[in-house]
């Protein structure tokens, strides 16, 4: 199984705007520096994180985006259903993997692996990882 870039910029930017001083706002141009990537394709990550109600958009000169609400609040699973949506991964294609109540018991261990995996995901928390981050950043600088 595997994410799109996209989510893994999402994460990064995600990241970096956590660890960008509260008040102040990040332009598009930066973080696309930052990830080495188009400032055309990020913004179309921004465009869902903000819509999601990550992060907020602050038009202008010195606009740019920072995160809308504390980082302790806002989950992997937040950022990962902001850009891909709530859709199961998996879904049973082939009628004969149905058994007689129609229910297909491989889609069945698939969900619940999936929920295994989602429930890791709305556990961990932007602000947590993004300390240790900072952590790693300030030993690496002694």
């Amino acid at each position: 199984m595997k994410y799109s870039k996209a989510t893994n910029y999402a994460l990064h930017t995600m990241m970096f705007l956590t660890l960008s001083p509260r008040n102040q706002t990040v332009g598009v141009e930066q973080l696309a520096k930052v990830q080495d990537l188009s400032p055309t394709y990020l913004s179309k990550i921004l465009t869902k994180l903000v819509k999601a109600g990550l992060i907020e958009s602050t038009p202008g000169v010195n606009g740019g985006y920072r995160i809308s609400k504390p980082s302790t609040n806002i989950s992997f699973l937040d950022v990962v259903y902001a850009i891909e949506g709530r859709m199961s991964l998996f879904s049973c294609s082939l009628e004969h993997d149905e058994d007689k109540h129609g229910e297909c018991l491989i889609e069945n261990v698939m969900i619940e692996a999936e929920k295994t995996m989602t429930d890791e995901l709305a556990k961990t928390y932007i602000h947590d990882i993004a300390k240790q981050m900072e952590a790693r950043m300030s030993v690496k600088e002694s």
